[in-house]
């Protein structure tokens, strides 16, 4: 395990002028530096971005989802930046983000307005504006007859470019976006640290609220509430309790009164700070846990451990995923299935960023035949399970992979299942 040196760790959320924080100018810029010289690798002119994560990536932008392709940006080879949103956030951009000098109107041509529209001819508009305004853009640029990058691949919105004469390639900008943003620059990871310190407010405030009596509901909305309080994105996230948390309950959180003797299971994930997204998971007894919720921990925790000690750079995701259980250690019996692909979720590990799953994923279900080699820098969430009686605990960690081994963001107590008392 990498060891952080004197005085590393999580700073505070405010801006000062007495100490270096998280320098969010340098966060945008040397995102944006990585997403450019990997573009410049190739032969496309530009790249056009649809996808959230990759628009806030080039740009800085607080995307929070729309109503589809309302919002979408052109990067150029030469680094110039065209954005289009709708018509309240591009003026509000134009004013509080001087770092973009080219802001235009979008015209939405997927998701649900021309899903609204009710004809087709209503469609092809505003599909064929959209392409119009990109196409404008281009020819700008003087990028007119040069291929472009596209991190969609709907069909009719290729179509429409096609028609215009741009030649366009949707695998090429995910290659280009997937190489830039798989390693995380310095602010990206304290981005994640940050989010964990957060997450582990949310724990805290579980810890005080849980208790016999009191629903799974108003737990998470306590927890929730102290998210809020400092300053966290909460996209997901849910709290459940006794026999809800084996297997996962499919409403999440409900309404069930939590009693003595129940695992209370607490899942952050999708909390976000800066856009930077959490995967953390804790398990709680309410009371003293049983000799079976302890053993159940106890190997959950081993095996999440195990992984932990073979992730270093240069390490390949096949010899990685050799340390989560086989089908026997993932109770496949359990779930009737026979292959690892079928446990979707139950044992892996997954990178973290401005998405939930980023590259790298080891998984037994994937890995050994499809690997992929760990680099110094990547940023991941690793997560197991075990069932206890009829219940379950899961634990997770949140960790960056340094020279040396990996370095914990995360710093809940995880040697034994945290016990709340009452």
């Amino acid at each position: 395990m990498h060891r952080r040196e004197f005085m590393e760790g999580t700073r505070g959320t405010m801006a000062v002028d007495w100490e270096e924080r998280i320098d969010v100018r340098r966060l945008r810029e040397g995102r944006n530096e990585r997403a450019l010289s990997r573009l410049r690798e190739t032969e496309l002119g530009s790249m056009l971005l649809l996808s959230d994560p990759n628009i806030r990536y080039v740009t800085g932008l607080a995307m929070t989802g729309g109503s589809g392709a309302d919002h979408y940006t052109l990067l150029t080879e030469a680094g110039r930046i065209t954005h289009w949103d709708t018509a309240d956030h591009a003026s509000n951009q134009r004013h509080n983000c001087p770092w973009l000098d080219d802001v235009r109107y979008a015209c939405p041509g997927l998701g649900n307005v021309p899903r609204a529209a009710g004809r087709d001819s209503a469609r092809e508009f505003l599909l064929g504006t959209m392409a119009d305004t990109v196409v404008d853009a281009l020819e700008e640029h003087g990028l007119d007859g040069e291929p472009m990058g596209i991190d969609v691949g709907n069909a009719g919105l290729l179509e429409a470019f096609e028609e215009r004469g741009v030649d366009c390639r949707p695998a090429e900008c995910s290659a280009v976006m997937e190489d830039a943003r798989k390693v995380k620059t310095r602010e990206e990871i304290e981005c994640l640290r940050q989010v964990a310190a957060i997450c582990e407010a949310g724990f805290q405030r579980i810890k005080a609220s849980a208790r016999p009596g009191k629903r799974e509901s108003e737990v998470w909305g306590d927890a929730v509430r102290e998210l809020h309080r400092h300053g966290a994105f909460v996209g997901g996230g849910y709290l459940t309790s006794g026999p809800n948390t084996w297997p996962k309950h499919q409403a999440n959180t409900t309404d069930r009164v939590i009693r003595p003797g129940d695992l209370v299971y607490a899942d952050f994930y999708n909390v976000g700070y800066l856009g930077y997204c959490s995967c953390y998971y804790r398990t709680f007894s309410i009371g003293e846990p049983t000799d079976a919720q302890r053993d159940a921990y106890e190997t959950a925790r081993d095996t999440l451990y195990d992984v932990l000690e073979g992730i270093e750079p240069g390490a390949t995701t096949d010899e990685i995923c050799e340390g989560f259980p086989d089908m026997g250690g993932e109770h496949a019996e359990y779930y009737d299935a026979e292959e690892h692909w079928q446990l979707t979720t139950n044992h892996w590990a997954h990178g973290l960023g401005l998405q939930l799953y980023e590259v790298p994923l080891i998984w037994r279900g994937l890995s050994p035949e499809h690997p992929v080699e760990i680099e110094e820098g990547m940023t991941m969430a690793v997560e197991t399970q075990e069932p206890a009686d009829r219940q379950g605990v899961r634990v997770e960690e949140m960790v960056v992979v340094r020279e040396d081994g990996v370095e914990l963001l995360s710093q809940w107590p995880v040697e034994e299942i945290t016990r709340i008392d009452h």
